[in-house]
């Protein structure tokens, strides 16, 4: 997997990163089980703090996608990624509300917005870009 940040994006670099790997994981480039670079070996390969490398895994480990383990290092979790609970449903809606309001206001059509999502979802789906 590449890891591409755009360093003078209004996104934090951690969340970058985080997003990344996460579409990694969509994209099937990462399966349960791979190992990452370390915290200090990911930073130095893309030159960054350590700090924000260690804060993105953390989160990820947080969210179930990563396992540390002391002696294993870093992977992506080998029992897979959690299922969308009612939960993470109420999230996900929370986090689109904001992107579909500011589609209406400029005015794109439902028809438009639903076309982008299936758009995106297919080309994660099948290992587009």
């Amino acid at each position: 997997m590449f890891i591409e940040l755009d360093f003078e994006s209004e996104d934090p670099i951690y969340l970058q990163l985080m997003r990344q790997i996460i579409e990694g994981i969509a994209k099937k480039e990462l399966l349960p089980g791979d190992a990452l670079p370390s915290v200090r070996s990911l930073a130095a390969d893309i030159g960054i703090n350590l700090h924000t490398v260690n804060k993105a895994y953390q989160q990820l480990k947080q969210e179930g996608f990563l396992q540390v383990h002391r002696q294993k290092g870093v992977m992506i979790h080998p029992d897979g990624i959690p299922k969308a609970t009612e939960a993470y449903k109420m999230a996900l809606e929370k986090n689109l509300r904001p992107l579909i309001a500011e589609s209406i206001c400029r005015d794109l059509k439902q028809e438009d917005f639903s076309e982008i999502c299936e758009r995106v979802f297919d080309n994660l789906m099948h290992g587009g870009n």
